[in-house]
């Protein structure tokens, strides 16, 4: 037995069902037990009155590259524990630090110290490993996306990068045919491959999805639009079943009404919110680097010098503030979006996504406005709100 933790009295949303006042007993890491109304006499380690809140499972954001002034290309032990801390204040219970596109020594330096930080962080969210944006994207579809390291698939070189163990998530641009042998090394190792920074065609997604392609990267942004008679990139994501679409949900990278349009297209199984967060998140209005140029953050957006949309500053609950404002469903109906589809999409989902007995002990209370008030990651109290 471990310290036990015991939240009563809160809404609870499960698979199955939402009960209007359920209770969840954690023991160490795992959910022991859980149930409906008023919870049986049961000794606990500690006990959370949830009445008033309500209790999903904690937000799985497997794209983020940074926070608080910190990034996973800075390399450091503290700039992964900094974001996990931060993570964790907006519900934030299991993340994958992303990498940006550099040289192969700088890409390897990140890797490695995510590879070292691994785990549970103390007063944050747990590291579950990289997310490998780059460098094998399209130099026309860059972003900001350092054009001059944009590269195709070289075996060596991306094959360095799968030993280091620790990509959950590849991004790349599947039109080219040096990242057709890789998307299918990837998916032989249990990585997920993303279409990111491309050009394809739609006829070119559809063959990555034949390879095992099942994921977009922030769908709508550096990807070709749908036209009615070739439908893109983006039409692939919005007809192909086997595409899960990330969505950056802050209402400065895709509209309300096309965060609509990709929820009627994918449904509540089909949508993956991430933040896609830069070091300028949960930072003051000011320039920030990434590599050696300089993002400007301002009213909460983070761009280039030349307008060019560089990451964001969005958290996890905002994210899904927004989204449930722009689809006009429910909490309990879209949850997933927050959680057990990253968790699909990272083949975590046995453990991970959803409040289940046996599962990781991943949870966040939040109030009616979704105002985080309490975080567990793994079965530690990681974060409380105040007062």
């Amino acid at each position: 037995m471990g310290d036990t933790l015991l939240i009563k009295g809160a809404r609870v949303i499960t698979p199955a069902q939402t009960w209007p006042r359920g209770w969840l007993l954690a023991d160490g890491s795992r959910i022991a037990l859980m149930g409906p109304g008023e919870p049986p006499r049961l000794a606990a380690d500690r006990v959370i009155d949830g009445t008033g809140l309500t209790l999903l499972p904690g937000f799985v954001d497997v794209h983020a590259h940074g926070a608080v002034g910190h990034e996973a290309m800075d390399a450091t032990p503290e700039a992964l524990q900094a974001m996990a801390r931060y993570y964790a204040e907006h519900g934030v219970t299991a993340f994958c630090a992303a990498t940006w596109t550099d040289s192969a020594p700088r890409i390897h330096a990140a890797l490695n110290a995510i590879g070292e930080a691994q785990g549970p962080q103390a007063g944050g969210a747990t590291l579950l490993g990289a997310y490998l944006e780059g460098p094998y994207l399209n130099p026309d579809r860059c972003g900001a996306q350092s054009v001059k390291h944009i590269r195709r698939a070289r075996r060596e070189e991306a094959l360095a990068f799968l030993e280091t163990g620790i990509i959950r998530e590849v991004a790349l641009a599947p039109e080219y045919p040096e990242s057709h042998w890789l998307i299918e090394v990837c998916v032989a190792r249990g990585i997920t491959v993303s279409a990111a920074h491309t050009a394809a065609t739609y006829d070119q997604m559809r063959h990555a999805v034949s390879l095992g392609l099942s994921q977009a990267t922030h769908t709508y942004n550096a990807m070709t639009g749908l036209h009615h008679r070739e439908p893109g990139t983006l039409g692939a994501v919005l007809a192909l079943d086997e595409i899960r679409a990330e969505l950056i949900a802050d209402n400065i990278h895709v509209h309300p009404a096309a965060m609509r349009i990709l929820y009627a297209s994918k449904g509540r199984d089909g949508v993956m919110l991430v933040t896609d967060a830069i070091r300028g998140a949960g930072m003051p209005d000011g320039e920030y680097e990434i590599d050696e140029r300089i993002v400007l953050v301002r009213d909460g957006a983070a761009c280039l010098p030349d307008g060019t949309l560089a990451g964001s500053t969005l958290t996890m609950d905002r994210a899904l503030r927004n989204f449930i404002a722009a689809t006009a469903q429910p909490l309990d109906v879209v949850w997933p979006a927050s959680s057990l589809n990253a968790a699909r999409a990272l083949n975590l989902s046995h453990r991970k996504g959803s409040l289940e007995a046996g599962k990781d002990a991943d949870l966040v209370l939040v109030d009616d406005a979704l105002n985080v008030r309490l975080t567990v990651a793994e079965g530690r109290v990681v974060y409380q709100a105040p007062g």
